[in-house]
């Protein structure tokens, strides 16, 4: 059996083996393991660490005043307050916005990444669809998938395209060079299935997010799917 990798933090395509016994620091100041932008004062002098306490890796944010992003591996976000932790688990891209530009690690914890599985694949008996069952027999077939991809890309880029937040049905409809009415059909078609289905916070202010929450989560969009876009 061949042994996991260890525990690692890649900066500028370097990468670092995380020692249990000593932290792995980060920020502008020369003492850090690694040192970012050392005349950006955006940048804290000491900004985060990575350690092992109690069987997991934190991360601490160790600055007084500026936060930290993580995105996970789904490409999900989470804003750790100065002075708060994280667990780590499994790939994450840790964020530092600074004055001048924005900086990231990638910090890889093997032992601790499961597996997340991919839903219940496949179509019905004599079905054109390549399709997803999600919901209760929901089906999403590939025309669906490229609007979820359209709509969804910045969930899915890695850093520096990473950006969370849905686009808005006229620039996806453009991105896929479709008339905005063919995209908007068939996503809220999606979607009313989908709630018809038992999925909840799919409806109200928050209802694109909820529903990239939903579909990222539930690997019925993946990162293979940004090839659907070209």
């Amino acid at each position: 059996m061949v042994d996991p990798l260890p525990p690692s933090v890649t900066v500028d395509e370097i990468t670092h083996p995380l020692d249990g016994a000593h932290p792995f620091t980060f920020g502008r100041d020369e003492e850090c393991t690694v040192r970012f932008a050392p005349d950006d004062l955006g940048l804290s002098r000491l900004a985060g660490e990575v350690a092992h306490h109690d069987g997991h890796w934190w991360l601490r944010n160790r600055s007084r005043s500026r936060p930290l992003e993580v995105v996970d591996d789904l490409g999900f976000r989470t804003v750790v307050a100065p002075g708060r932790r994280l667990v780590l688990e499994g790939e994450s891209t840790v964020v530092l916005t600074g004055t001048v530009r924005r900086h990231a690690l990638v910090v890889r914890i093997p032992d601790a990444a499961g597996d997340r599985g991919t839903g219940t694949d496949g179509a019905a008996p004599g079905s054109d669809l390549v399709a997803t069952a999600v919901g209760a027999g929901v089906m999403v077939n590939d025309a669906d998938r490229e609007a979820l991809a359209a709509l969804f890309e910045g969930y899915l880029r890695p850093f520096p395209r990473h950006d969370p937040n849905p686009r808005t049905y006229a620039e996806a409809a453009s991105r896929l060079d479709w008339p905005r009415t063919t995209l908007v059909k068939r996503i809220e078609y999606l979607r009313n299935r989908l709630t018809a289905a038992g999925v909840p916070g799919l409806h109200g202010d928050n209802a694109l997010r909820g529903l990239a929450e939903y579909v990222i989560s539930t690997a019925v969009l993946t990162r293979d799917d940004l090839e659907r876009l070209g």
